[in-house]
């Protein structure tokens, strides 16, 4: 034997393309994939073969031993039947010690390459039942093929009818396929012996083989058992008749296989012989296979030598090879094969041996010819050289149509994922008829009666794992993995296998992301309806044409009406392209995109529903306790508010729900059905009920945003018990649950505020919380066989009390944030944190604004001699200990903007505060009392500090007005109390007049007069008013001021200016004329008085006139109130000049009547001495022309106004018309003056 590395160096043999030679497998490469193919050229037309060794628990190679001529095959080497490395099992398979293909063959490879599964390869089976399809059309024995579809892949597999039919005399099963084979294929069978002469080439085969690797004759010790990856010969002819058909629900499990030893793909393998089973795909957390291997596995193993992935042209098949394979020397890889010298090689033997080269990629075919088992001698034939042997002539070309015809035919037909098909041609018949055996065995009694079932369904629930824990899968593949799970749920009686059909339906729901935004929803149609993957459970089969080649039946006899599909003649195969019609799945199973966030999560707890049926009712009652009835619904129990005792009973739930938070850490464990903690059901269990929490959650936040708040409430109350059960039964909280127990709390307190904000529907809400779903009610009974889901009962009651609800939602908060400060989340979930802590801030606001808003009305009620009650004390230091946490909060995450509006509540709630104080005592004696200042001074400090958390007005323009505002009203109230209410027992008045003064204008400091705004109007008329009052205060000054000439003067100096500033921002406004006209008198009252101290003629008929002038200024206010007079009689207006005013409020008509009295006796008395001193003798003669003109005008104005003030009948409008005429005279005569 020469260095197998060298022999495998040689060069390809002659014959091979430039496309690649056959690539030979070195002893040193064995276990390896062999990285290139082979093409051959036949013929002038080429075929593509490549073949990649995927796994191979073959030995080196070693070269075969040449028997010397006449050595008697027929006589039995020494270590005939012994095991052996070098021939595998092919040396008693071939004698028939075990079955040559194994019902389950290509499962068990499937379980082993299960990435290949679904996609990448088109067929999956033993190279026997390959090379038999493949020789349809030459030979006339019979055909019987089990078909499985799993996505594109199809599983072909024996179906040995006389072995079923054996074991069904034994055991009863597959009596529905024994009766239907004899009612129509064939009505007299029998079970078919086979000749002496069968054996009789069969053993001397054997012998020959077992000659070739010793060919001294001595017996070889039989290899350790730890070299070996197959039991021994003798193990096999126990197992044969046992394992070949198992039945279809009872079979034990097998042993576990060591996994250490697994090899998959391609990946380079240990160099040892035996490479051991190969192992599943990595496992994650959440998709953890929750079977054993005896129910994994069902005692289908992968029992061939080298699984090889052959791609025959377009054709891509994952292959199982028993074939022995030689090499050493000049013969890097050979295969050995037995002639009878007497009989010529056929065409089907050649092309038996044709593909056995090409699937293992063997270059050369050495024969060893024998003539009665006496050898004669030996022939090398390159494989490329096989179909043109003589009598064993054959075309590649037809044997590649014939390839993918019948590809192209199963997959047209065999549409149904999870079926049993049938492909079957009878012997000497040139008809091959296609049976749903599936559809055949549900309309026996038992379905299940089918023992492909179980198998099939294990492998499509292992094509959907492997396809869930891939990372770098995308959502084009979610329609793949649903429709495999629901093929695989198909399968499976609910009583029998619980823990495959817990855990698909959990896999179903997992394939629906609950949180994903809205605008990705519509994206996952066009990667779905692009998939050449995917395919659907209900695809019907495509309608046949001639054209693409019709197999239909309907020329067919009647009894042929079960069959799915025929080929009516053999020859068929042989036309190319005949079937060409189906070569990819058709696209047509496009994941359900669900628009409606509601329909997304109704699907994902329908499959939770049934994922919890599947373990409740396999987990074992040890209590006699009865269960309760699912379709009842669950009492919901209200309390009354008294007996709850409101925010007090709260006060003691949250304490033991933190107390449960933090026994949770030290991972205690409580279930009431029993469960083993670790066992499939507790795991299967946890991650259900995680995810009913989560789709209930998602389901109340939708809620949530379409106002359905009753809804909503009732769903995050599942949620909550959901995840109070997940809690009982988990050992070991992780921080990711967490998280969502903060974010289902947070939600439940934003639910709660916002139906304390809606107790106008009420009755709508409560109708919608009480109402329950069978499915929900179900759900609710699994979670109760674990706990009594009361954890958070105290979140979730729909009050009727708004306090009660306030509490509620401001307790949920709290939680929220107690979780997060449980563990290291507050650093994780920066995020959710500052939105807890907002809304902590909000609801603090809305409790302490509830609080103050109680407080005025219990103010209001009460008396005005009367003092502060306590109950009014108490719900001041309620809200104010409420604004101060929300401020807190707010401070905590920098939001000034929100501190400073509840700075400012506060403020508020300290100026309620000192109007409580100013009712006590009598009305007559009233002072401003110290209570009220104290109080008063405390709201501008928290006014100032609002503005100073906002710093400047850029901040938050809306806000820095608001409390520049109230700030200013502040001010006002308390300039205005003291004035009004002057507390001269315990000030003087010139301290008082002073802090009147100081406050007035701050007041008026922070009230902005010239920003356009909405409250533009308002800051004007309080700005007039302040000014209003100053003068007001200064004329009154200056009439009791005695003695300090320099302080009188400039108390005059002041009470003129604040009154023109009065005038000046009075006359902006529309709707203030009884105002203006106020401030006018006091203006003329001013002058009078004034004119009353002086002595010379000069000085007072200067002042009168001056008053005079102010008289004639007062037409604006009397256009004004005659303009609404004329509007609410609804006369038309005059012609007169009359300023364009914006709707205004009515006119206070009795306020308008007494100026008016007031404005006509003024004037009069100014005319009057107007008239004194204009009189001649009273002036000087330089003077007799303009003094004769204003007398005159004056002596006309007068006498008008005496006869229109005599005449008692004459209306308010006709009195201001009549002024109006009168001012409007007396402005012409100063004018012409």
């Amino acid at each position: 034997m020469g260095d197998s590395k060298e022999a495998g160096a040689e060069a390809p043999p002659a014959g091979a393309t430039a496309l690649g030679g056959l690539s030979l497998l070195s002893p040193g490469e064995a276990e390896e994939p062999s990285t290139q193919g082979s093409a051959l050229c036949l013929g002038g037309s080429e075929v593509k073969s490549r073949a990649v060794v995927k796994y191979s628990s073959a030995p080196p190679r070693t070269a075969f031993a040449r028997l010397q001529e006449k050595t008697d095959l027929k006589l039995p080497p020494a270590n005939w039947l012994r095991e052996s490395a070098k021939l595998g099992p092919a040396g008693t398979t071939i004698l028939g010690n075990s079955k040559k293909s194994k019902p389950f063959s290509s499962f068990g490879m499937a379980y082993d390459f299960i990435d290949s599964v679904g996609n990448d390869v088109d067929v999956v089976s033993d190279s026997e039942n390959i090379k038999k399809l493949l020789k349809i059309p030459y030979s006339k024995s019979h055909v019987s093929m089990a078909v499985h579809r799993v996505g594109r892949t199809l599983l072909l597999d024996e179906l040995d009818i006389q072995e079923l039919f054996m074991r069904s005399s034994q055991t009863g099963d597959w009596t529905w396929l024994k009766e239907f084979y004899q009612r129509l294929i064939d009505q007299k069978w029998q079970r078919k012996k086979k000749s002496k002469e069968h054996w009789y080439q069969k053993a001397i085969l054997s012998k020959f083989l077992y000659y070739s690797i010793n060919g001294d004759g001595a017996a070889q010790p039989v290899p350790s058992a730890a070299e070996q990856r197959e039991p021994s010969g003798s193990d096999q002819t126990q197992d044969a008749d046992g394992a070949s058909w198992p039945a279809p629900f009872d079979m034990p499990a097998s042993v576990s296989e060591d996994p250490s030893a697994s090899s998959q793909g391609g990946e380079p393998l240990e160099p040892s012989y035996a490479v051991g089973h190969v192992a599943s795909a990595p496992k994650e957390q959440n998709l953890a296979t929750l079977f054993s291997d005896g129910e994994d596995s069902q005692g289908l193993k992968n029992d061939f030598v080298r699984n090889i992935l052959w791609t025959f042209e377009d054709i891509h098949m994952l292959v199982g090879s028993n074939m022995p394979i030689f090499g050493g020397g000049r013969y890097p890889a050979v295969s050995l094969r037995l002639r009878d010298n007497n009989k010529p090689i056929n065409v089907l033997t050649g092309i038996d041996y044709w593909l056995d080269n090409l699937i293992c990629n063997v270059p050369e075919l050495v024969m060893c010819f024998h003539v009665n088992g006496i050898v004669q001698k030996y022939e090398m034939i390159k494989t490329e050289e096989i179909p043109d042997l003589e009598n064993s002539n054959f075309s590649t070309k037809v044997i590649k149509d014939i390839a993918q015809n019948i590809l192209s035919f199963l997959k047209s037909n065999c549409t149904k994922e999870g079926h049993t098909y049938w492909l079957f041609k009878a012997s000497g018949s040139d008809i091959v008829k296609l049976y749903d055996l599936t559809t055949l065995c549900e309309e026996t009694e038992d379905k299940y009666q089918n023992p492909f079932t179980m198998p099939v369904a294990i492998l499509l629930y292992k094509v959907a794992c492997n396809m869930m824990m891939k990372k770098n899968q995308n959502k084009k593949h979610y329609g793949t993995i649903r429709t495999l799970l629901l093929n695989c749920l198909k399968l499976l009686d609910k009583s029998r296998h619980p823990q495959i059909i817990a855990s698909a339906n959990y896999m179903l729901s997992e394939l629906f992301q609950l949180d994903e935004p809205k605008k990705e929803e519509s994206s996952e149609c066009p990667l779905n309806e692009n998939s050449d993957e995917s395919y659907s459970e209900e695809e019907e089969e495509m309608p046949d044409s001639d054209e693409n080649g019709s197999y239909s039946t309907s020329s067919d006899p009647p009894e042929d009406s079960k069959a799915v599909a025929v080929i009516k003649s053999v020859g068929e195969l042989s036309v190319p392209e005949k079937y060409k019609s189906i070569h990819q799945i058709r696209p047509s199973c496009a994941f359900p995109v669900c628009h409606d966030t509601e329909e997304r999560c109704r699907l994902v707890l329908s499959y939770v529903l049934e994922g919890l049926k599947s373990v409740d009712n396999s987990i074992k009652k040890e209590s006699d306790l009865p269960a309760a009835d699912p379709s009842t619904p669950i009492p919901l129990k209200y309390e009354d508010e008294s007996t709850r005792g409101g925010p007090e009973g709260l006060e003691k739930q949250m304490a033991l729900f933190l107390d449960k938070m933090g026994s949770l850490q030290k991972g205690n464990y409580s279930s009431q059905s029993g469960m083993i903690p670790g066992s499939w059901q507790h795991k299967m269990k946890l991650q259900l009920i995680l995810k009913s929490s989560k789709a209930y959650y998602v389901l109340s936040d939708a809620a949530m945003s379409l106002q359905k708040y009753g809804r909503a409430l009732r769903y995050i109350k599942l949620a909550l018990q959901s995840h109070d059960t997940y809690c009982c039964l988990c050992t070991n909280v992780f921080s990711e649950v967490l998280l969502f127990l903060s974010q289902y709390l947070t939600l439940c307190g934003d639910i709660q505020l916002m139906l304390a904000q809606n107790a106008s529907n009420r009755a709508a809400h409560l109708e919608e919380f009480n109402y329950q779903t069978k499915e929900d009610q179900e759900i609710l009974h699994s979670l109760h066989q674990e706990s009594s889901c009361q954890g958070f009962a105290w979140a979730t009651d729909l009050s009727t009390d708004l306090e009660s609800q306030l509490s509620v939602s401001c307790k949920c908060y709290e939680a929220a944030n107690e979780i997060l400060q449980f563990s290291d989340l507050k650093n994780q979930n920066p995020e959710h944190c500052v939105q807890v802590s907002k809304r902590m801030g909000n609801i603090r606001n809305e409790i302490g604004v509830f609080y103050m808003n109680q407080a005025a009305a219990l103010q209001g009620e009460r008396e005005v001699s009367k003092s502060v009650s306590t109950a009014e004390q108490q719900l001041w230091k309620k809200s104010f200990s409420c604004f101060e946490k929300g401020i807190h909060n707010f401070e905590s995450i920098g939001d000034a903007t929100n501190a400073a509006l509840l700075l400012c509540n506060t403020g508020r709630l300290m100026r309620i505060c000192a109007q409580a104080h100013c009712g006590a005592g009598d009305e007559f004696k009233r002072e401003f009392s110290p209570e009220e200042g104290l109080y008063y001074n405390k709201a501008v400090d928290y006014y100032l500090k609002a503005l100073r958390s906002l710093g400047t007005r850029d901040v938050h323009p809306a806000v820095w007005d608001s409390v520049n505002w109230e700030l200013s009203t502040t001010y006002f109230t308390m300039a205005t109390l003291q004035q009004d209410y002057a507390p001269l027992s315990r000030k003087a008045q010139e301290q008082i007049e002073k802090e009147v003064s100081e406050a007035m204008m701050k007041s008026l400091k922070h009230c902005d007069v010239d920003s356009a705004s909405a409250r533009q109007p308002l800051c004007q008329y309080r700005a007039a008013t302040i000014h209003h009052r100053l003068a007001s205060m200064y004329h009154s000054c200056l009439r009791n001021q005695v003695g300090d000439e320099h302080l009188r003067k400039q108390h005059r100096v002041l009470a003129d200016l604040h009154y023109g500033k009065a005038v000046t921002l009075f006359q902006l406004l529309k709707d203030t004329p009884c105002e203006l006209l106020r401030v006018q008198l006091e203006r003329v009252a001013l002058a009078e008085f004034q004119m009353a101290g002086q002595n010379s003629n000069v000085g007072k008929l200067k002042t009168l006139s001056g008053a005079l002038d102010i008289m004639v200024r007062t037409t604006h206010a009397f256009q004004l109130i005659r303009k609404e007079l004329v509007e609410e009689s609804g006369q038309p207006k005059s012609d007169g000049p009359s300023p364009a005013a914006d709707s205004a409020p009515s006119l206070n008509r009795e306020e308008a009547l007494k100026l008016l009295s007031i404005f006509e006796s003024r004037l009069s008395f100014l005319l009057l001495q107007s008239i004194r001193l204009l009189s001649p003798g009273k002036k000087k003669a330089s003077s007799d022309m303009e003094g004769d003109a204003a007398l005159r005008t004056n002596k006309h104005v007068y006498s008008q106004l005496l006869r229109a003030s005599a005449n008692r009948d004459t209306s308010l409008l006709q009195r201001v018309d009549v002024l109006l005429h009168l001012l409007g005279q007396l402005a012409g005569g100063s004018a012409t003056q």
